[in-house]
């Protein structure tokens, strides 16, 4: 027999056996799915009411509701109906802020508060979220930042062909590439790529939903919604994304951060939403990343880019260069310039135009076109004349510790001592700008560093050579030393 009788089958169960039984399912659900999964969709789903063969379950939010019903709702009905005999069907609804449970109210008036409108849960909370998500895109998106500006090359051709076909998808067509991961050192464009996507798919598509973020972003947006006490909030915010775009992954701290990140990754990509992220590194090597995450990150299509050939960088500095002298028609230098800068330069796009910048400047301050021994002499320390490849840290280190007097173990260990943490420093920043090491991985060379103390390292040198000509010429120096061994 069923645990409803015919004489109580269109009477609502009480509400503490309803209650206890529903324990019992929660218990059920968590046991099936894992604590993951019951955290992040069940624990604040209560049980309603239950009259005949049907069981109303109630959430906080719209997106709980909606997410359950399209992922959940058969696999909740099969876990309840073990406890419920007879049940064929549950339904989810949203339950107002503050409401009492549904069995202390008369039938009629609960019909009354269902046919009404839900209000929106924290409104006033959710709307500061969303202005504080948004926000990042005016200062993000790079209007500059198009395909059409994109320069294409072996290096790159594999991740901007990827990039195209995401973004001229057509809204419900299959995703081909879901997640799309793109990974490189910096200054190869894998920031060009995410703003490129974003503004083809807003041209054709304007009805689909972008959102653009840096890992910094989606971290400082997190905290600001457990400061006001509303996480649910931040989590409706991605409801309604359409394609979502994460630019420097690698720097996403934090193991309650990561685990909402993956909650919002899981629900985009299984509702067939598409996800771009661009890191340092490919996803096994994000080590301060939980290996689930990395997991599903691997799930995707991954794509590297290398640094350009001479080629491509001869497209890049000729690209850069037309743009500036349209600007500024004393910007204009000769092709052997060019020529040699394309040479010079090894890095990516960044680095050139920054050395094109400085060859530039050297001219317009001196007011005379500027030659080819004075432009070799403006680039002699810039970054990327050295083979990235063929240096190792090991050399720096070398180097570093013989011109100091500082052993190696000093300069890996926690000794805070100037003498020693200056050589370090130094030691950091030169791995920065000779080697195609990526900060964490330069951290870790360093005695198992945080990424944050070699970005402060290579800016502290980087600020202190401006001021100060004697560390200044120790560091090309230095350079040279390490390019020699």
């Amino acid at each position: 027999m069923n645990s409803l009788s015919a004489n109580t089958a269109a009477v609502p169960l009480k509400t503490s056996l309803l209650k206890d039984q529903w324990q019992r399912v929660a218990m059920r659900i968590r046991a099936e799915l894992g604590d993951d999964l019951y955290t992040s969709w069940f624990a604040r789903m209560d049980a309603e009411e239950l009259n005949e063969k049907q069981l109303t379950v109630s959430v906080p939010t719209r997106f709980l509701r909606s997410w359950i019903e399209s992922h959940y709702v058969s696999k909740l009905t099969k876990i309840a109906a073990a406890e419920f005999s007879g049940l064929e069907v549950v339904l989810v609804r949203v339950r107002i802020q503050g409401e009492a449970s549904r069995a202390a109210n008369a039938a009629n008036a609960e019909t009354a508060r269902l046919s009404a409108p839900q209000p929106e849960r924290n409104s006033a909370v959710a709307q500061q979220i969303q202005s504080f998500l948004q926000a990042e895109r005016g200062s993000t998106l790079d209007e500059n930042q198009t395909f059409d500006s994109f320069i294409v090359g072996p290096s790159n051709q594999l991740a901007h062909a990827a990039a195209m076909r995401v973004a001229n998808a057509i809204t419900g067509s299959a995703l081909t590439f879901n997640p799309l991961f793109i990974h490189s050192s910096a200054g190869l464009g894998k920031t060009h790529l995410l703003n490129a996507i974003a503004a083809r798919v807003r041209q054709n598509q304007p009805t689909r939903k972008v959102l653009m973020l840096t890992a910094e972003r989606f971290m400082y947006g997190f905290i600001h919604a457990i400061r006001q006490r509303d996480t649910l909030a931040f989590k409706d915010q991605f409801q309604s994304v359409d394609v979502l775009l994460i630019d420097d992954f690698q720097f996403l701290q934090g193991k309650a951060i990561q685990q909402e990140f993956c909650h919002a990754f899981n629900s985009l990509v299984d509702s067939k939403r598409q996800v771009v992220v661009a890191a340092d590194v490919p996803p096994a090597q994000l080590d301060t990343i939980d290996q689930r995450m990395r997991s599903r990150l691997m799930g995707g299509l991954v794509i590297d880019i290398e640094s350009p050939d001479l080629d491509q960088r001869r497209k890049i500095v000729d690209v850069r260069h037309a743009a500036m002298v349209k600007g500024d028609h004393a910007s204009a230098i000769s092709s052997e310039v060019l020529e040699l800068i394309a040479n010079r330069i090894t890095g990516g796009g960044r680095e050139l135009e920054g050395a094109l910048n400085r060859v530039i400047a050297y001219q317009q301050f001196n007011k005379s076109p500027i030659t080819l021994d004075l432009a070799s002499m403006v680039l002699r320390d810039a970054a990327g004349t050295a083979d990235l490849g063929r240096i190792k840290i090991d050399d720096i280190l070398k180097v570093v510790g013989r011109h100091y007097n500082v052993g190696r173990t000093d300069l890996l260990s926690p000794r805070r001592a100037r003498a020693v943490v200056v050589p370090r420093q130094i030691g950091m920043y030169l791995a920065k700008k000779l080697t195609a090491r990526s900060l964490p991985e330069i951290g870790r060379r360093f005695g198992g560093r945080d990424h944050s103390t070699v970005l402060h390292a290579v800016r502290k040198i980087d600020e202190q050579m401006k001021a100060d000509d004697k560390l200044a010429r120790e560091v090309a120096m230095l350079i040279r030393l390490v390019e020699q061994a």
